[in-house]
């Protein structure tokens, strides 16, 4: 399944963490200020959900017996909702983990 919303949060937030640490300068950090972060997230939970959606509306057509359903679609969309979840699941808990150092840093 392609991603680029939630590709897009883990590249900004490697670059982040580069520019964080010292191994890049600022100046090459210009591709982080133009995006905005919030919207990002919301347009890579939206297409998760949209997954969501669209495994639930195939397995509902199946079991309703509509021939124009097969198994293997049912199948395989369910299985990318799911690594879809998962991958979003594994992007908030990178940024939990990040808010988490933030919060301990001393100033």
């Amino acid at each position: 399944m392609d991603t680029p919303g939630i590709d897009n949060i883990l590249q900004q937030l490697q670059a982040a963490s580069a520019l964080a640490s010292g191994t890049k300068k600022p100046s090459d950090a210009s591709e982080i200020t133009n995006v905005d972060f919030s919207e990002k997230l919301k347009a890579a939970v939206d297409q998760v959900n949209n997954s969501h959606l669209t495994a639930n509306k195939l397995s509902a057509q199946f079991v309703s017996g509509e021939s124009n359903v097969d198994l293997h679609e049912v199948m395989i969309s369910l299985q990318k909702a799911n690594v879809s979840f998962q991958s979003m699941v594994q992007v908030r808990n990178k940024l939990v983990t990040a808010y988490q150092e933030i919060m301990n840093m001393q100033v």
